[in-house]
C-alpha cells in the first residue's frame, strides 16, 4: 500500500548503497575517454540511487503473539496443542497482560521510529544544505579560477603579439638593410671597373712613363678591395668589404624568423587556450552543452605545470628579444659600416683624382720643360751649325796664306850660293808656315768637335722628341681617357644603398 502522491513508477523498496567505484578503468590518454561514454539523460521518475522510491510502506511484519503468552514460552513447537475452536480448551491463546505489553511494544516502536526518522530529517536538511553551499563555493572557486586563468593567458597574449609586431617589424628592417647592402655592394663595381680600365690604360703608356707612381698605387688600393675573395675580408682602406656582413646578414634573417615561428605558434596555442578557457569560464548550471563524461576526471593529459607554463612563453619571448637585439646590433652596424664605405670611397675617389690630377701637372710641366729645351736645342743645333760652316770657311780662307808663305820659302830656296841666308824673313816664312799649320790643324780640331757636338744636339734633338710624345702619350691617357671615365661617380645615396 501507497500513499497518494508518490511517484507510480517507483520500483526500490530499499536505499541502495552506492558503489565505491562507478566509473570503468580507462586510459590516460586523451583519444581513450573522448566520446567513450555517451550521454544519457535523466528519467523522468528521478529514479537515483540515492532517491528512495516511496515515502511510506505498510508494514510486513508478521509478529507470532503467542510468543508473548507465558504459557507458550519455552514449549517446543512439538508440544504444542492444535488449534481448537471450542473456547473451553486447556489454554487460552493471550493474556490481558500479553495485550497490553504488545500495544506498548508498538507505541515504544512508533516513538523511536518517529524520532530517528525526524532525526534522519533534520540531519539530511543540514546535509543537503551543507552541499548545497560547499557544491556553490567549489564552483565558484573553479569559475575564479578560470578567470585568472584567462586573465593570465590574455597578459601572455598580449605579450606575445607585442613581441610579434617587434619581431616583424625587425626582420622587416634587416631585409630591407640586406636589400641596401646588396644595392651598395652592386655600386661597388663600377668605381672598381674605372679602376682596373684606368689601370690598363695606363699600361699603354711608354717608355720612362711605365712608373710605379702615387696613381697607380692608389688604383691598385682600389682594385684590391675586392681581390682575390668576395668573401674575405680585404681592406678598402682599413674596413672589411661589404660582402662580409652581407653573408652574416643571411644567419640573422634566418633566426630571426625561426624566433617569430615560435612567438607566432605558441600566441596561436594561446589564443586556442584562451578561446577554450573562456568558453568554461562562461559555462553555468543553466547553460547548454553540458553533460556527463563519465571518468573524465581520472585522466590526466597536463604536460605542464603553471611555472613551466609561463616560463616557455617567457623563454620564447627572451629569445625574441636576443635575436631582435643581436639582429638590431647588425643593422647598426651595416648602416655605420656603409657610411663609412661611402666616405672611404668618395675618400679614396678624390685620392685618386688629386693623384691624377698633380701626376697631370708633373707631366703638363715636364712636357712644358721639354719642349723649351727642345726649343733651346733646336735654336743650339742651329748656332753649331753655323759655327761650323764658319770653322769650315777660316780653314778655306787659310789656305790661300799658307800657299803665299810655303811658296815664298819654296822660291827663296832657289836663291844663289851665300843668299841663301837665314835671315829674319826667312824665319818669319818659316814661322808663319807653323803658325798656319797650327791654325789649321786647331780649326780642324774644333770643327771635329763641333760636329761632334752637333751629333750630341741632334741626339738630345730626339730624345727631347721622343720624350716629348712620350708626354705627350700620357697627358692623353691620364687626362683624356682616365680622368674623362672618372667625371662621374655615384652619388652618396646611392652607395648609401637608398637607390
Amino acid at each position: 500500500m501507497e500513499l497518494v502522491g508518490s511517484p507510480l513508477s517507483a520500483i526500490h523498496t530499499h536505499l541502495r548503497s552506492t558503489p565505491a567505484n562507478l566509473l570503468p578503468a580507462i586510459s590516460s590518454m586523451t583519444s581513450s575517454y573522448k566520446n567513450r561514454f555517451p550521454y544519457y539523460p535523466l528519467p523522468q521518475t528521478f529514479s537515483l540511487p540515492w532517491l528512495p522510491s516511496s515515502y511510506y510502506r505498510t508494514a510486513t511484519n508478521n509478529p507470532t503473539l503467542a510468543s508473548f503468552s507465558s504459557s507458550a514460552q519455552g514449549r517446543a513447537p512439538s508440544k504444542m496443542l492444535p488449534f481448537m475452536s471450542n473456547r473451553t480448551t486447556l489454554f487460552t491463546r493471550y493474556t490481558p497482560e500479553d495485550w497490553y505489553r504488545s500495544n506498548l511494544t508498538n507505541y515504544r516502536e512508533s516513538e523511536t521510529s518517529r524520532r530517528n526518522s525526524e532525526s534522519l530529517r533534520v540531519d539530511t536538511s543540514l546535509l543537503i544544505q551543507d552541499k548545497h553551499h560547499q557544491t556553490k563555493k567549489t564552483q565558484m572557486e573553479s569559475t575564479k579560477n578560470l578567470g585568472e586563468r584567462v586573465n593570465d593567458i590574455e597578459f601572455w597574449k598580449s605579450e606575445l603579439c607585442h613581441e610579434l609586431d617587434e619581431m616583424i617589424g625587425e626582420t622587416n628592417a634587416l631585409t630591407d638593410m640586406k636589400k641596401r647592402l646588396e644595392r651598395a655592394l652592386a655600386e661597388t663595381e663600377a668605381p672598381l671597373q674605372v679602376a682596373q680600365e684606368c689601370l690598363l690604360h695606363r699600361e699603354k703608356r711608354m717608355g720612362i712613363d711605365l712608373v710605379h707612381d702615387n696613381v697607380e698605387k692608389q688604383l691598385f688600393t682600389v682594385s684590391l678591395a675586392k681581390a682575390p675573395s668576395a668573401l674575405s675580408r680585404q681592406p678598402w682602406g682599413s674596413h672589411p668589404t661589404l660582402a662580409a656582413p652581407l653573408t652574416a646578414a643571411i644567419p640573422h634573417y634566418r633566426s630571426n624568423r625561426a624566433a617569430q615561428h615560435e612567438v607566432e605558434r605558441d600566441l596561436a596555442d594561446k589564443q586556442t587556450a584562451h578561446r577554450i578557457d573562456g568558453k568554461c569560464h562562461h559555462l553555468r548550471n543553466t547553460s547548454d552543452g553540458i553533460s556527463y563524461y563519465r571518468g573524465v576526471e581520472r585522466v590526466d593529459a597536463t604536460i605542464s605545470v603553471p611555472d613551466s607554463w609561463a616560463k616557455f612563453t617567457d623563454d620564447n619571448i627572451l629569445r625574441s628579444q636576443s635575436e631582435r637585439a643581436a639582429s638590431a646590433k647588425l643593422r647598426e652596424d651595416i648602416e655605420n659600416l656603409l657610411v663609412v664605405t661611402a666616405n672611404e670611397m668618395w675618400n679614396q675617389f678624390n685620392s685618386v683624382n688629386v693623384a691624377f690630377t698633380n701626376r697631370i701637372a708633373e707631366t703638363a710641366d715636364a712636357k712644358s720643360k721639354i719642349q723649351t729645351h727642345l726649343a733651346k736645342t733646336l735654336q743650339e743645333i742651329f748656332q753649331i751649325e753655323m759655327s761650323i760652316e764658319n770653322i769650315r770657311k777660316a780653314i778655306r780662307d787659310k789656305v790661300p796664306p799658307l800657299k803665299v808663305a810655303q811658296t815664298r820659302l819654296d822660291e827663296r830656296t832657289r836663291r844663289p850660293n851665300v843668299e841663301l841666308c837665314r835671315d829674319s824673313a826667312q824665319l818669319r816664312l818659316v814661322n808663319e808656315v807653323h803658325e798656319l799649320d797650327e791654325t789649321i790643324q786647331s780649326l780642324q780640331q774644333r770643327l771635329r768637335d763641333a760636329e761632334d757636338t752637333l751629333q750630341t744636339l741632334v741626339r738630345a734633338k730626339a730624345v727631347l722628341e721622343h720624350d716629348l710624345a712620350v708626354k705627350a702619350n700620357s697627358l692623353f691617357i691620364d687626362q683624356e681617357k682616365c680622368m674623362g671615365m672618372r667625371r662621374n661617380f655615384p652619388c652618396t645615396a646611392r652607395m648609401l644603398g637608398y637607390v
